[in-house]
């Protein structure tokens, strides 16, 4: 995989991590209850865990957990057009 490339997924992970976290949050604070409500939390969680382990892959753990960090942040933030510092780096 070539830098752009793993830029791009680097960037689709964060994001796919911000969406999961997002429906996990209003999964949490919303007016579901019962199992079903703790089966769809689990979900999310689950589907965060899997983007982590791919950015592991691309960038090695300690980024790949700066990355997971960054996109927790940005989670509910209107998007913004700069780069993260993790999708700088990976364009090196």
């Amino acid at each position: 995989m070539d830098a752009l490339e793993s830029k791009s997924e680097v960037a689709r992970l964060m994001r796919q991590i911000e969406i999961e976290y997002e429906a996990a949050q209003r999964g949490m604070y919303g007016f579901a209850a019962g199992a079903g409500k703790h089966e769809f939390i689990t979900a999310r969680m689950e589907n965060m865990g899997r983007c982590h382990e791919q950015l592991i892959a691309l960038v090695g753990e300690r980024k790949a957990t700066k990355a997971l960090a960054e996109a927790l942040e940005q989670a509910g933030n209107e998007p913004t057009l700069e780069a993260t510092s993790l999708e700088k780096e990976a364009a090196q």
